[in-house]
């Protein structure tokens, strides 16, 4: 790939400046000097783009700049006006013609990019988290734009569907897709312009994957938002995300793409977007389905095409209850057994110490007095925890509920809730004198139970009671111990 011929010299003068030839995409060529990177838009009109004028060029990049600047501060640096001297030499920023616009960016250390550290296989479970917190910070300062949805992901998929028969895909599988698509749009048709309406459409990132997000001073960010084309990053942050959450299901795996989600919704709240993740995760695995194939990449096209069909296709919905006493291992058991259960990226994990968290404005990790725990903040957890779990499940997703369980109120709500859909109660025994290890050796968990607090719930003796009662000495075996219950119980689910 070359650059066009009218951008010769400024190529050769940025490849002077970072000491080695740009890598190159089909709409840029970035230069990558020792601690500055330089990007040029290249001067070529594509099918969603154009970058033939340099009124567009200096747009865009200035576009680029703002978008991301704050997102990634010190990683952005500028925009620079590329300008012909008097004697016809090209320099940066200096007096003289503009003939072309760089975005002058630092330079991320070698194997900061998080597909890197996934193809290494360091993608652990506090980057997974701390990379779902860098995107509710970056949803939360997006702008609001109140848009139709439902309309504008129709033209989407169509879009797709033609860009995919151009690339070679078979037609019987596009067809099927598009099929798929359009029968979960007119699904969710209300949900979608009601999302719309309702401040969940923003100016988004819009190519949020793991190659457009590293670590910077140590911690992730996203960087490279879609700077080019409005209408295509102004989307539900739960499309969004979603491209993140295919990305790790298939470039990493679904226990990956599980955690991230989890967080998400654990910091945000927002279980509405859950029935809509198939739509959505249908929609991104085509768009990498049909660029692999126009990259003569037919393996990895049919692997994401394989993955759009099947993110349609219906899947078991149902719920599971994980009760029992401080430190017996209730979220490390819904962890084990969420990413196997049910729709991509798997269940949905609705934890009592999360949710009362995030209700009192704290991260789940931060302490929470005693007026976080009085009867009525109970309550409002509880009530949150059964009215979730009954839109998930009845919008085609599995339910992980994870708390105590110990007042029957609780259960039975939750029990009422879930009313017609399969369910399955279970109750964790670990003996107390390893409860209490594992409670004492807690560090940076979202349960505030200290020693006092199990030992006093312990006295209070509750039990499995109707709920199956499952040895949670090894989180593992109690996982699928669970499982294979809930498989006898719901034997249609090829769970």
């Amino acid at each position: 790939m070359t650059l066009p011929p009218d951008q010769a010299e400024t190529a050769a003068l940025l490849r002077h400046l970072a000491g080695a030839a740009p890598v190159e995409t089909h709409i840029s060529a970035v230069f990558l000097g020792a601690d500055t990177v330089w990007k040029l838009r290249r001067a070529v009109k594509l099918a969603f783009v154009d970058f033939t004028t340099l009124a567009e060029r200096e747009r865009t990049a200035r576009r680029e700049w703002e978008l991301n600047a704050a997102n990634a501060p010190g990683l952005y640096r500028d925009v620079v006006p590329v300008t012909r001297r008097p004697d016809g030499t090209h320099a940066l920023g200096e007096g003289g013609e503009v003939v072309d616009w760089v975005v002058r960016m630092a330079r991320v250390p070698p194997g900061d990019f998080l597909d890197e550290v996934a193809a290494r296989g360091t993608l652990d479970a506090p980057l997974l988290d701390a990379m779902a917190d860098a995107v509710v910070a970056l949803h939360a300062g997006n702008p609001v734009i109140p848009r139709d949805q439902h309309e504008a992901l129709g033209q989407v998929a169509d879009g797709n569907a033609l860009a995919a028969r151009q690339a070679g895909l078979d037609p019987a599988d596009i067809a099927a897709w598009r099929t798929g698509m359009q029968a979960q749009l007119d699904r969710h048709a209300e949900t979608l312009r009601t999302r719309g309406a309702s401040g969940f459409v923003r100016r988004c990132h819009g190519d949020l994957h793991l190659g457009n997000m590293c670590l910077w001073h140590g911690a992730p960010v996203a960087f490279d938002a879609l700077e080019f084309d409005e209408a295509l990053a102004t989307i539900d942050i739960g499309y969004d995300l979603a491209f993140l959450l295919m990305d790790l299901d298939l470039r990493v795996d679904r226990a990956a793409a599980n955690r991230v989600m989890n967080r998400y919704l654990a910091r945000t709240g927002d279980w509405a977007l859950v029935p809509l993740l198939p739509l959505w995760l249908s929609m991104r695995a085509m768009v990498r389905a049909h660029v692999e194939a126009a990259r003569g990449h037919p393996a990895e096209s049919r692997r994401y095409l394989d993955h759009a069909l099947a993110s349609l296709a219906p899947a078991f919905a149902g719920a599971v209850a994980i009760g029992g006493l401080p430190g017996s291992g209730k979220s490390t058991v819904a962890r084990v057994l969420a990413p196997s259960l049910g729709a991509a990226p798997g269940a949905v994990i609705l934890r009592s110490d999360e949710i009362r968290k995030r209700r009192f404005g704290l991260v789940p990790e931060q302490k929470l007095g005693q007026q976080g725990y009085t009867a009525a903040a109970s309550e409002a957890v509880f009530a949150e925890i059964a009215e979730a779990a009954h839109g998930i499940v009845a919008g085609g997703h599995c339910v992980i509920a994870d708390a105590t369980y110990m007042d029957p109120a609780h259960r039975a709500r939750l029990e009422a809730a879930l009313a017609g859909q399969p369910f399955l109660g279970a109750w964790l025994d670990v003996p107390l004198p390893e409860l209490e290890r594992r409670v004492a050796a807690r560090t940076g968990d979202a349960s505030d139970a200290d020693l006092a607090i199990l030992r006093r719930t312990a006295r209070a003796g509750a039990s499995a009671g109707t709920w199956l009662a499952v040895d949670g000495t090894r989180a593992s075996e109690a996982a699928a111990t669970i499982r294979a219950s809930l498989a006898i119980r719901s034997p249609k689910a090829h769970i």
